[in-house]
Formats: C-alpha cells, structure tokens, sequence
C-alpha cells in the first residue's frame, strides 16, 4: 500500500514536467535581430498527434489589427494575419523528443518553411527550425506561462 501511495505521488509530482516536454501550449517568439518579443502563437495537436500553429497575438511595435498576408501564395493570401494558421503538419518522430515533417509559414514573406521543433531547457523554450532546401535558421521561442 504504502509503494502504491508513493508511486501516485510520484506521478502527480512529475506528470506537469512530462507535459511541458511538448511544443503544445503558448509561446512567444523573438526577433532575430533586434531581440523584442514579435507575436504568440498557440501550438495545438489533434487526436491523431498533427501539430497547428496559430498567430494568436501580435507584439511588434509596427503591427496593425488589420495586416493581411498579401505574400501568402494558398489559399492564406489576403488573409488577416492575426489568426493565421502559420503551423501545419508536424508529427513527433518516432524515439525523440522532435517534431517534424510539417511547414511554418513566415508571413512577412508568404514562403513556406520544412519545420522541426524541439523542446528545451525542460519545455521551457522551443527550438524552432524553419529550412528551404539547404538553407535554414532556429528561432528560439519562449513558453507564455
């Protein structure tokens, strides 16, 4: 009895930790180059584990309520880019704490990415790994708690 009852405990004490190990949930991203906080975008997952990311709230100085992806090319072209799906696809690999196979959307450019995400520092931070051929960048975005 007493094993069971420590077990539960254990459980119930590590189950938040397991759940942060996942690109699920809010988080903010950060400009490359000038460090400010750019927009939150909220990662969910469907029952069969396929990641969405939508833009949820625009944090840059410049940004106006009405921006539409004019350089989107499918059907997110003239879309409102606050709401905008920018995550689609991503799958966790099989063995490892990554998710890949999906695309990010940047709509500054309307250029769709191959995407990776990887939890860091605990599910504290999210690597986030947008490529185009050989050529690629990792943003490094943070958990809104």
């Amino acid at each position: 009895m007493r094993q069971a009852l420590a077990a539960i405990i254990f459980v119930a004490i590590s189950a938040p930790a397991w759940a942060q190990m996942t690109p699920e949930g809010l988080w903010r991203n950060i400009d490359d180059k000038s460090g400010e906080a750019k927009a939150e975008i909220r990662i969910q997952g469907n029952s069969a584990g396929v990641l969405t990311g939508v833009l949820e709230k625009r944090l840059a100085k410049d940004a106006k309520p009405d921006d539409l992806c004019k350089e989107c090319s499918d059907e997110r072209k003239n879309q409102p880019i606050l709401g905008l799906e920018i995550i689609r696809g991503a799958q966790k690999a099989e063995g490892k704490d990554v998710w890949e196979g999906g695309k990010i959307l940047d709509p500054e450019n309307g250029r769709n990415y191959t995407l990776r995400l990887t939890p860091i520092e605990g599910g504290k931070k999210l690597e986030v790994r947008g490529s185009l051929g050989p050529f690629g960048r990792t943003q490094t975005w943070v958990r809104v708690q």
